[in-house]
């Protein structure tokens, strides 16, 4: 497939992109210190490598008030030389770089800001932190939007091709513009021309101190996902009024970290939050860009051929594959590594203060630590296990130029992973098995199904070396009555090797308990087609069709002795 709309270039004020793909700004937690690192820039490198137009790093604090550890700090001047190494190492391989300049307000914790109070619109306590903001005096507000200006400055110092302001995701200029956080009565509270004035003078102030010619981008949340909060109609007279003051294009997005409604994780569709953007660009004249679960360029190329944005982000489809561009755009697009947001490795890595990784992409990270260099002397290798560790060692070592053969004792690659297709929400994960036998095929390893690895298979292969990827199985307690009839195993049940009866206890409330519950509580529901049928002919109420969408025909009880489910479920999930 040709993706001609996705590989055009673009104009964003004076900025030329060489397409429409941006990696937009994602906490990783390289810059312990918020100084540059090796390892930072190692990350972005290959990313810009692999063909994308526009890397935004971030969120860069601004202030001492509103970061949190291990961010790309943008509050001194001390930090631009290693910025400049970043924007440098970027630049070079065709790519353009922003700085995203951010502020918590609220949503910063006073631990990470050296006991400092948080500070925000209003006196709101936070859901995230727990904690309740100081209410911003109105003469302390032209200092803090000063910082933007400031930051701003440095990043144009540092080499940077443009800057973006985060107004979303609940973060302090959202505060400013929700009635939930805003309870000013001052100029700067009330009605929404009020609420507004913070953001606009924000920009007003970054325009004046980088000058007419810089690019300056926004992230909007097009949709608070807040009850109460604002809906795509006010996200569209924001921008409008922000474009007025000099915004170039507009990042969109949706929810705040306080939302309900799933942002990131995989039980979101694909494009979801596509009608977002499209709401923006129908009240805006430049370019908007669409945000959330888009994975792969086909999606990219719709988006845009349609016109519902002009550009489209794919930060953690390039964290999971840094030559996604690169491979669409030569007809290898069969062979990306798809991001299946299971978040396991960036966000749940990040909620915990540790570096981001990736579930799918085990360099994510570490390029410089474990680069791939072809072998010195080639060998014969055989890989005894066929799950997602024997298959990615498989593609590893023949990518390096050894002659790979990897033997898997049954009938299908991915182990595990093919146990999720029947789980709902879960049917991404199938992409990781499907990928890596693509690249298998392509990188032309031997596949041996049906076949036990024993001492015959490795003396008649006689290979240089072996690796032992075997996986792991279910633990059966030895406890009475676990051998009758009625007692089965989850992956037996998910794999559709066994049935169960009307009412069904599931004893565990991890991960594979609950997924199995899921997948169990599901049977009966009804299916997509039948919801559409019946909501566009009124066939049943809404609240038939509610209780019916969330029960089927089966009881389900999980019981977890240790008194909490869930444990092993990231919290980006949980």
């Amino acid at each position: 497939m040709e993706f001609s709309y996705l590989f055009s270039p673009i104009k964003v004020r004076h900025m030329e992109l060489r397409n429409r793909i941006v990696m937009t700004a994602m906490h990783l937690g390289y810059t312990p210190q918020g100084e540059v690192t090796d390892r930072l820039v190692d990350f972005y490198e290959l990313r810009a490598k692999g063909g994308v137009a526009l890397i935004i790093v971030g969120g860069c604090p601004i202030d001492e008030y509103g970061g949190m550890a291990g961010m790309i700090d943008l509050s001194e001047d001390k930090f631009i030389p290693g910025l400049k190494r970043l924007t440098t190492s970027v630049q070079a391989h065709g790519a353009k770089i922003a700085a995203q300049l951010y502020q918590a307000g609220r949503y910063a914790f006073s631990a990470m800001i050296g006991g400092r109070k948080p500070f925000s619109a209003s006196a709101v306590r936070s859901r995230l932190t727990g904690e309740t903001p100081r209410a911003l005096e109105l003469h302390e507000i032209p200092a803090v939007q000063d910082k933007f200006a400031e930051a701003a400055v440095r990043a144009k110092k540092a080499g940077f091709d443009a800057v973006e302001i985060l107004g979303s995701a609940g973060y302090l200029i959202c505060q400013f513009l929700s009635p939930l956080t805003n309870k000013r009565d001052d100029e700067y509270g009330g009605p929404l021309e009020n609420r507004m004035r913070f953001g606009i003078e924000v920009v007003e102030k970054v325009r004046a101190a980088v000058g007419p010619d810089y690019p300056i981008l926004f992230r909007i949340a097009g949709n608070d996902f807040m009850e109460g909060g604002h809906t795509n109609r006010e996200a569209r007279i924001f921008a409008a009024e922000l474009e007025k003051v000099g915004v170039d294009l507009f990042n969109v997005t949706g929810g705040w970290h306080e939302t309900r409604v799933p942002q990131l994780t995989m039980f979101v569709p694909r494009r979801g939050f596509v009608y977002l953007a499209e709401g923006i660009k129908s009240a805006v004249g430049v370019p908007v860009l669409a945000s959330n679960r888009i994975n792969d360029p086909e999606i990219g190329e719709e988006i845009i051929r349609n016109g519902e944005a002009d550009m489209v982000t794919m930060a953690r489809a390039l964290i999971a594959d840094p030559e996604l561009p690169n491979k669409a755009k030569n007809g290898k697009a069969h062979l990306i590594y798809h991001c299946v947001a299971c978040n396991q490795g960036c966000f749940d890595n990040i909620f915990q203060l540790k570096p981001a990784g990736c579930l799918v992409n085990p360099r994510a990270g570490r390029e410089g630590e474990l680069p791939i260099r072809p072998a010195e002397k080639r060998k014969k290798v055989l890989v005894i296990g066929g799950g997602p560790a024997g298959m990615k060692a498989a593609c590893t070592a023949a990518e390096r130029g050894h002659t790979v053969i990897l033997a898997e004792r049954t009938n299908q690659l991915g182990g595990q992973i093919p146990l999720n297709r029947h789980i709902p929400g879960r049917q991404e994960m199938l992409l990781i098995a499907k990928d890596l036998e693509n690249n298998l095929k392509a990188l032309g390893v031997r596949i041996m199904l049906n076949q036990e690895a024993g001492a015959d298979l490795v003396k008649e292969i006689s290979p240089d070396a072996v690796i032992i990827a075997t996986g792991a199985g279910p633990i059966v307690p030895d406890i009475p009555g676990i051998d009758r009839d009625n007692v089965v195993q989850a992956w037996d049940v998910l794999a559709g090797k066994k049935a169960v009866g009307k009412r069904v206890v599931i004893v565990g409330g991890n991960a594979v308990g609950l997924e199995t519950a899921l997948y169990l509580a599901s049977i009966g529901t009804l299916s997509p087609e039948v919801l559409h049928f019946l909501i566009t002919n009124n066939g049943e109420s809404m609240d038939f069709i509610r209780e019916r969408l969330n029960r089927g025909c089966k009881y389900v009880t999980v019981v977890e002795m240790t008194g909490k489910a869930g444990q092993d479920i990231g919290l980006s999930t949980r």
